[in-house]
């Protein structure tokens, strides 16, 4: 589908952000802000399991290390 555009370091950020924004909306927020931070916890997951980033790839930027 999409090409990996984003290196293991890049990914590791990525989905630790995404666990603890998802934790946060589960737990300690209300409202908008839970919303918010399930949504964006939630993408940031999806795009470091798949390994790219569509505004990566619109703006060139490639984190993968070449093989």
């Amino acid at each position: 589908m999409f090409a990996k555009n984003m290196g293991n370091a890049d990914r590791a950020i990525r989905a630790i952000v995404g666990i603890v924004l998802l934790i946060l909306a589960f737990t300690s927020l209300a409202g908008t802000w839970a919303w918010v931070a399930g949504i964006v916890g939630a993408v940031l997951l999806v795009t470091a399991a798949m390994g790219s980033c569509p505004p990566y790839a619109l703006l060139g930027i490639n984190t993968c290390k070449k093989s």
